[in-house]
């Protein structure tokens, strides 16, 4: 099993199109140890041939530029692509917005939760994917699933899908009720565990989880790798950088450091490698050369790039 992190930052990239935050500012003028990242996603494969996307951001188009894997082989159809299935683990834009950039009636399936499915079909302009050549399946809430082509053709890839702690897409909330937008068993937020045939241990993918649980806890026991929410280091991250109002709590993302955090929840967790994915652009960890990126790497855990890969 091959994974690469096609995108490693969270919603907006980094650097963010209308940010000018410190970070955002030293990405963009070349400055060492900071790099550019697009919006979240990973791709796996069990071949090497054909790929599965996990979520498809509005950075596809270059994601794919930027990874010869995902392009048509020299070989192929005019028309052709190594992509088989997408797999969506919740409905924000950062997620399915590279669905629009697929639209070239080329086969591929899409798997989604009930929830993230409805959302798709309540939403006409995703019609330009017709679901006579991309066909909509659905991920159960809990439960091992292989994961085939748009003819049913097994890729290798299986994933067994499971709700964690979030919230719906903020286009989604009830504005009403802010309470009424988090869910942590119904389908809105999931993670994946991804494996197949001739894999060494297998793959967490949890790119958006708002706390840390004891069933969460239980399941990533002994998990070859774990790639995390990493989207902000402290919970009021963006109301101290002066950028937002919102507390990563709010947002339903899990901070990385305090006694809440994701590195002290996780800190007695026996598992492999564990990489930090979907990180704002208000993150400290952005930079090498800062102190914050220097705790997380003393508590064992790695700040994902674009283009990192690993096999199992």
């Amino acid at each position: 099993m091959r994974v690469k992190i096609i995108g490693s930052a969270a919603g907006g990239g980094f650097p963010q199109w209308n940010c000018n935050y410190r970070l955002s500012r030293a990405a963009r003028t070349g400055t060492p140890g900071v790099h550019p990242r697009t919006q979240s996603s990973i791709a796996a494969s069990a071949d090497g041939t054909g790929w599965v996307l996990f979520n498809a951001s509005p950075d596809i188009r270059q994601q794919i530029a930027q990874t010869p894997e995902l392009q048509p082989a020299a070989e192929a159809p005019l028309r052709s692509t190594p992509i088989r299935a997408v797999v969506l683990t919740n409905a924000d834009i950062d997620h399915i917005a590279g669905l629009l950039s697929l639209r070239e009636r080329q086969p591929f399936a899409v798997y989604a939760s009930a929830q993230v499915l409805a959302t798709l079909e309540a939403n006409s302009i995703f019609s330009v994917l017709d679901p006579a050549i991309v066909p909509r399946r659905l991920l159960a809430p809990m439960g091992e699933l292989a994961i085939c082509d748009a003819g049913s053709h097994e890729t290798g890839v299986v994933v067994d899908v499971f709700p964690v702690p979030g919230k719906i897409a903020l286009y989604l909330e009830q504005s009403g009720d802010p309470r009424a937008d988090f869910s942590s068993d119904t389908g809105d937020t999931i993670g994946v565990r991804i494996t197949g045939a001739g894999s060494h241990g297998a793959v967490f993918y949890i790119p958006g989880c708002a706390c840390i649980d004891a069933a969460l806890r239980t399941r990533l026991a002994d998990a070859a790798c774990l790639l995390f929410d990493g989207t902000v280091y402290t919970d009021d991250e963006m109301i101290a950088a002066s950028v937002g109002q919102k507390t990563g709590a709010r947002m339903g993302h899990i901070a990385i450091s305090g006694e809440a955090g994701s590195i002290a929840g996780l800190a007695d967790v026996k598992m492999g490698r564990r990489i930090f994915v979907h990180i704002n652009n208000t993150n400290p960890v952005l930079d090498e050369n800062s102190a914050e990126q220097a705790a997380v790497k003393a508590a064992g855990w790695e700040v994902a790039s674009d283009g990192m890969e690993m096999d199992f």
